[in-house]
């Protein structure tokens, strides 16, 4: 099962809470996590695209970094682990994304990799003056398998002459074209959204809210399935959750209890408000998803993995066991510790990593 780390790009990470780790971020920080990351063999690296946090008092995500440029610096001092920026397809023509993705493809000797985000938070675009307007709720998906077509046809052939609803290519070039090929992780949980990730990626991302519950994670991995078996592809889940790891369970639920007495209910208020602005959301939408995690205080932006060492390596090795899981994407409350715990302490006592394991006692 595949491991990898969502670096932290954004100010505090992925914990909407003002008793959480607080901290900015820096080329610094997520040098250190994704040097640890490779150090401990994990898979991959991921980081996301923020252009407008969510503001409140631990405000939340107001601070980022930039993806494609941080993850080019990032692939300059790393040797082994895969590297995925993250495009947001409204902001950059497909054209510009595929010579940037070419680039450090070339800065990492094949390593690179694309999430592609269709822009679902209107705030972001709208303050630069870019949104398109509700209309992109509909038709987000369409856009983005137009973007993505001709950034393939731009690696796989160097030329592109595409015309589309959205775009018209008029014998577009790309040279050089990438030196392996690019793999593409999307984040839809809705039916179109997962209907796109099976059509046009290799991953997607799944995703639950529960604690200590790698089966709730099942009926957003069974629709992937259920998608994969239409389109003849076989695009892999990736599980987003937190982990919260100390010695004891109980020195683990206490930290969580901290976090939770700081939660920051107007950041996360003000996330649900920009979900809930698309009227085309289906219930398996962020939207819907959202309510819940208010509804039962969850100080994260998905579910959480919390115990002892034991119990959160016990806990991974289920997600194995859930059709349709190609492996899990790992956030902590401390990067750095973090880090360092996983894969000390925890990924020594995971059966799916006992390749790992075993590679890393015969260095």
């Amino acid at each position: 099962m595949q491991v990898g780390v969502f670096i932290p790009i954004g100010n505090n990470g992925w914990l909407i809470s003002t008793t959480s780790p607080q901290f900015k971020p820096s080329f610094d920080l997520n040098r250190k996590v994704v040097e640890q990351a490779e150090q401990y063999g994990l898979d991959f690296a991921l980081s996301m695209i923020k252009l407008r946090g969510f503001g409140g008092p631990s405000e939340f995500w107001d601070y980022n970094l930039d993806s494609f440029t941080l993850m080019a610096g990032l692939a300059a001092v790393t040797k082994r682990i895969q590297l995925f920026a993250t495009c947001s397809v409204l902001t950059v023509p497909p054209a510009i994304a595929a010579r940037m993705a070419v680039t450090i493809d070339s800065i990492s000797h094949g390593r690179f990799g694309l999430n592609m985000i269709t822009g679902w938070q209107e705030k972001e675009y709208s303050q630069m003056g870019i949104w398109p307007g509700e209309a992109h709720h509909l038709r987000r998906y369409d856009y983005c398998a137009e973007y993505v077509t001709i950034m393939r046809e731009l690696w796989d052939t160097g030329r592109c002459d595409l015309k589309g609803d959205f775009f018209q290519m008029d014998d577009c070039r790309c040279l050089p074209m990438p030196t392996a090929r690019i793999p593409l992780i999307c984040a839809g949980q809705s039916d179109s959204g997962t209907a796109f990730a099976s059509a046009h990626a290799d991953f997607n991302f799944c995703s639950s809210f529960g604690i200590n519950d790698p089966l709730a994670v099942a009926p957003s991995t069974e629709r992937l399935v259920a998608a994969n078996a239409k389109t003849g592809r076989d695009c892999g889940a990736l599980v987003v959750m937190m982990v919260i790891a100390e010695e004891t369970d109980a020195a683990a639920f206490a930290k969580w209890e901290h976090y939770r007495d700081g939660i920051d209910l107007e950041a996360l208020g003000w996330r649900q408000s920009q979900a809930a602005a698309d009227p085309n959301a289906d219930k398996f939408a962020a939207a819907g998803r959202f309510t819940e995690k208010v509804r039962n205080r969850m100080p994260t932006m998905h579910g959480a993995l919390i115990g002892s060492y034991e119990r959160i390596a016990e806990l991974l090795d289920l997600y194995a066991t859930v059709p349709g899981v190609s492996g899990v994407m790992l956030t902590f409350d401390d990067f750095v510790e973090g880090m360092d715990k996983f894969g000390q302490r925890i990924q020594p006592l995971m059966r799916t990593r006992s390749d790992v394991n075993a590679a890393l006692e015969a260095a």
